[in-house]
């Protein structure tokens, strides 16, 4: 049968609403499962697309058993790179990256400087605070890959809604106005679109 087509809507899909398990369990329990209960989802809304940056979905493809996944997966979630020359990005987004790194940098100078002073410390547990406090000053926060930049430059050339819990991925997104959505919302999205999808249809028909 042939779909209507109704309104559109495009959404950009970040890794870890299959990836992370504190959030993939609305769809399954490994990744493979979280993406194949999608796909089915999916699948049945074609007024929505799905898109994720082509960096992003290679990295998918290192958490998934691509043999055990539907043969619909290329056809509903669409690999597309953000078009990097034509997008521009304010330069007062840059001075905030800028100075966001030069505060985060002398951050964790001063939690190395703290690590040397604890000498009363076990070398592994110095060891230890050092990396749990040095992370989360340099990388809670911040888009910190080439894959987080792709899907916000994606999110912003289609006008799509971004998917992702990454609290870095939608500090940034809120810079540049881009609708997000935080994955233990998206299964509720998609069943909302299915049902107005059904009834839309079938008021085309009637």
């Amino acid at each position: 049968m042939e779909h209507v087509r109704l309104r559109g809507e495009k959404v950009v899909l970040d890794t870890s609403l299959f990836v992370n398990p504190e959030v993939r369990g609305d769809f399954g329990g490994t990744p493979t499962e979280a993406l194949e209960g999608f796909l089915f989802l999916a699948a049945q809304i074609p007024t929505v697309e799905f898109y994720m940056p082509s960096s992003t979905f290679k990295e998918l493809l290192n958490f998934i058993e691509p043999d055990k996944v539907s043969g619909d997966l290329l056809t509903i979630l669409h690999q597309k790179p953000p078009s990097k020359h034509e997008l521009f990005c304010p330069a007062v987004l840059l001075y905030e990256l800028i100075e966001d790194i030069r505060e985060r940098i002398n951050k964790g100078l001063r939690i190395a400087e703290k690590a040397v002073r604890s000498a009363h410390k076990s070398e592994k547990d110095i060891i230890q605070d050092l990396r749990r406090q040095y992370r989360e000053a340099l990388r809670d926060g911040i888009i910190d890959s080439k894959e987080d930049v792709d899907l916000i430059l994606l999110a912003k050339e289609l006008n799509a809604l971004l998917v992702t819990a990454d609290y870095g991925i939608i500090k940034w997104a809120e810079k540049f106005g881009i609708r997000w959505l935080l994955p233990n919302k998206f299964k509720d999205y998609i069943l909302s679109s299915i049902k107005r999808y059904k009834i839309e249809t079938a008021d085309v028909k009637g």
